[in-house]
């Protein structure tokens, strides 16, 4: 018998996939090891996990069970390793099998895959809307992306707080149509003009901070945002040589802070 137990550390989409997945890499039964759900995990609302569940397994006190473990640490994959399988990598293995083969670009105009793959997804989800595609420039990266909005009644629920389930859905969106045309397409999804006017909003929010942090001398700190939002307060104060912006924390709950400029 040993003093220390053997512990391995798994994420997975699900606890119950973590503890298979242990398992197996333990090379041991369910009844030799100790489970301690570290995180439960998180699923958003097209049931892909946003956030990975994470358990630690102990392997009871079994010194031919730890003999196993030692012969095959060097193949076990670290807890850095796993946390770099973000939900994203998840949702490409998720619906590839669910994609067409890729599209011919000269038979085929962008706009309208871009528009068929989402008019597609709303059917799925058994949303009655209205798509519109167009093509924008963005001036202050210099480049042109496809608009994607979706126009209905009663559409906040595909938002989402601070625009998770939005985001999310942009992202599936990006994926089936750059797996269809066999190219990245840069591409924003928005519903209800939401982005354009919770731009406006930051904007404005933004510029009341600085007259604050200039009245007063003092830094002011926002609510923390998603990092497309952040973006949108730099940009707007990059034009005031009176204050400057950093943001600080760690998602998600990271934020800007405007500070006087020395």
């Amino acid at each position: 018998m040993t003093k220390n137990k053997t512990t391995l550390e798994v994420i997975a989409p699900t606890v119950e996939e973590a503890i298979e997945k242990g398992l197996e890499q333990l090379g041991v039964e369910r009844k030799d090891v100790e489970v301690e759900i570290l995180d439960e995990g998180k699923r958003n609302l097209f049931r892909f996990a946003s956030k990975q569940a994470r358990i630690k397994l102990t392997i009871l006190n079994s010194s031919e069970d730890s003999a196993k473990v030692a012969q095959t640490e060097d193949e076990l994959p670290t807890l850095e390793d796993e946390e770099e399988l973000n939900f994203e990598e998840m949702f490409e293995a998720e619906i590839n099998s669910n994609i067409g083969e890729p599209i011919d670009l000269a038979l085929t105009d962008i706009e309208t895959v871009v528009k068929d793959t989402v008019s597609e997804l709303l059917q799925k989800m058994d949303v009655q809307a209205g798509v519109t595609v167009e093509k924008v420039f963005q001036e202050d990266e210099d480049r042109e992306i496809v608009y994607v909005n979706i126009e209905g009644s009663d559409l906040s629920f595909l938002i989402g707080r601070r625009a998770e389930t939005l985001n999310a859905l942009q992202y599936i969106t990006s994926l089936m149509v750059n797996k269809k045309l066999n190219q990245w397409i840069p591409l924003q999804l928005d519903i209800q003009n939401f982005r354009h006017r919770r731009e406006i909003e930051l904007q404005k929010l933004a510029r009341r901070m600085a007259d604050q942090v200039i009245s007063t001398g003092r830094r002011q700190c926002l609510e923390p945002m998603p990092a497309n939002e952040r973006r949108i307060v730099h940009i707007e104060l990059r034009k005031n040589d009176l204050v400057y912006t950093e943001s600080i924390g760690e998602e998600p709950y990271r934020k800007i802070c405007v500070y006087p400029a020395e």
